[in-house]
């Protein structure tokens, strides 16, 4: 793939701090030596979850947006690679692919004036170029057999998820999303609010439960048009965490009811967390702790089919509120997943 970065042992080892008396994830999870075609490749791999980013934020730039979800997927890897390797936290059973990565158009993209009707089009035309590779990856990996962990990139992604495994499945899927916006907005060319609606529209996406939503961030309209689309169920941050109308034990288990009777994915937007580093951080939402509780109710889930963790933008590569985080949610993932 023209893209797509390989991980290399050589990657790995630079990120790994190896300890005497320690045995890291790293050190365990599996690594292509090279890459042909991804089915090919995987298909009798012995593996069971494969983790690859996405390193872009254009679909975050492309909604007007601010941009830096194109560092969390190395930031992640830092974190990662080095947590302990033990019975409740194997990595043998886990292939780091490599990411997408777009530096070049980026750099280029993201200097266009957003107010220029041309140069808002160029720029959602080309997240449809990452709607396709994203849609590839993950199709292949799901008629492989094995589970995708995607991590990075702006909420854009979601299409791709979710058209990659109803390719693979050879039907629509259903999504949970952890997310302050509906992510359903119309169909005006692709970026990183109409993810959701554009798989909905496309015949990809069959029921989809937000959970969280915030009201102050929902316009009239968009309420209007959840409301009217029967296959589209919704709680609030306000409902659950504010006015407490609602109880968040009780609302995880209506979620999955809701999603559970077929092949569903899983997406988690950083935008969600509380003060977490984000494309639209805010200071209301949901705790970490909150978060990895949602992460272990819907992997415990024999028909939940991927995880996508987005909209992080992490300042630095060596910044642990971001990495750190997000390396609980996959390892929680993967612990309850296996169950």
């Amino acid at each position: 793939m023209e893209n797509f970065n390989l991980f290399t042992i050589k990657d790995r080892n630079s990120l790994l701090k190896v300890r005497k008396g320690e045995s890291k994830f790293g050190e365990h999870v599996r690594l292509l030596p090279k890459l042909t075609n991804i089915y090919d490749d995987i298909v009798n791999l012995d593996v069971d979850y494969v983790i690859f980013g996405i390193s872009e934020d254009i679909g975050v730039y492309a909604n007007h947006g601010k941009p830096g979800t194109y560092t969390a997927w190395e930031n992640s890897l830092n974190f990662l690679l080095n947590t302990q390797n033990n019975r409740q936290n194997s990595g043998k059973r886990v292939l780091i692919l490599g990411d997408l990565s777009y530096d070049n158009d980026r750099k280029r993209l993201l200097r266009l004036d957003l107010d220029k009707k041309k140069n808002l089009a160029e720029v959602r035309t080309f997240v449809e170029t990452i709607d396709k590779d994203v849609t590839y990856l993950v199709s292949s990996i799901v008629r492989a057999g094995k589970t995708p962990i995607i991590i990075g990139g702006g909420h854009n992604n979601s299409y791709g998820n979710i058209k990659g495994t109803a390719l693979a499945k050879n039907g629509r899927i259903n999504v949970v999303n952890l997310d302050a916006h509906t992510d359903f907005r119309p169909e005006e060319g692709r970026h990183s609010g109409n993810g959701f609606s554009y798989a909905y529209a496309e015949g990809f996406l069959k029921r989809y439960f937000i959970f969280g939503l915030h009201e102050n961030y929902t316009s009239d309209k968009l309420f209007k048009t959840l409301k009217k689309i029967k296959h589209i169920s919704y709680n609030t941050y306000e409902s659950l965490e504010v006015r407490n109308e609602t109880d968040f034990n009780s609302e995880l288990d209506f979620a999955l009811n809701y999603i559970s009777e077929k092949t569903f994915g899983i997406e988690i937007d950083c935008d969600a967390i509380e003060n977490m580093t984000s494309s639209a951080k805010s200071p209301s939402g949901f705790s970490t702790k909150q978060a990895r509780q949602i992460v272990h109710h819907f992997a415990k889930h024999k028909n939940a089919s991927y995880l996508h963790i987005c909209e992080a933008a992490p300042k630095k590569k060596t910044d642990p509120k971001v990495g750190k985080f997000i390396s609980y949610l996959i390892t929680d993932f993967i612990r309850a997943n296996g169950n």
